[in-house]
């Protein structure tokens, strides 16, 4: 498992600070635990967990995570969610597709709605919270 971060590293090609396998160590203490694991010994949340590492360790300017929460345990769910807020508050740019936009409106700066490709609304977070209602109805009701 520790082999799938080795590989993806890259050098830094932004001003943060480079990734390295002690650093997503740091942000996963669990991926630590489980380093001599092969990949697919790893529950669907280490799995999750190593997918965004392996991501960090490209050192990117905007990490772009897909769905990262779907399917996964609360409880892993929780230290996934930690770990994205960590990144953000750290200043990693992130661009975070999820389909349950009210769990994000606390924490992203703006959220865009795309609806069959195209883009539906846009919004700050604050704006998207005060008509939460009416987008969620519009928008995000199946």
């Amino acid at each position: 498992m520790k082999e799938n971060l080795e590989a993806a590293k890259l050098a830094s090609r932004n001003n943060s600070r480079p990734w390295d396998v002690r650093s997503v160590f740091d942000l996963f203490p669990r991926l630590e635990e489980r380093q001599k694991n092969m990949g697919n010994e790893l529950s669907g949340g280490e799995q999750q967990m190593l997918a965004i590492g392996r991501g960090l360790m490209t050192n990117p300017a905007y990490l772009l995570l897909d769905e990262a929460f779907e399917g996964l345990a609360p409880s892993v769910r929780g230290e996934i969610w930690q770990a994205v807020l960590e990144l953000g508050t750290s200043g990693q740019s992130i661009l975070l597709v999820d389909s349950h936009a009210d769990r994000l409106a606390g924490f992203v700066d703006r959220v865009l709605i795309v609806e069959l490709g195209r883009l539906a609304w846009k919004g700050t977070a604050s704006d998207f919270q005060s008509d939460a209602a009416s987008l969620k109805n519009r928008f995000l009701a199946v």
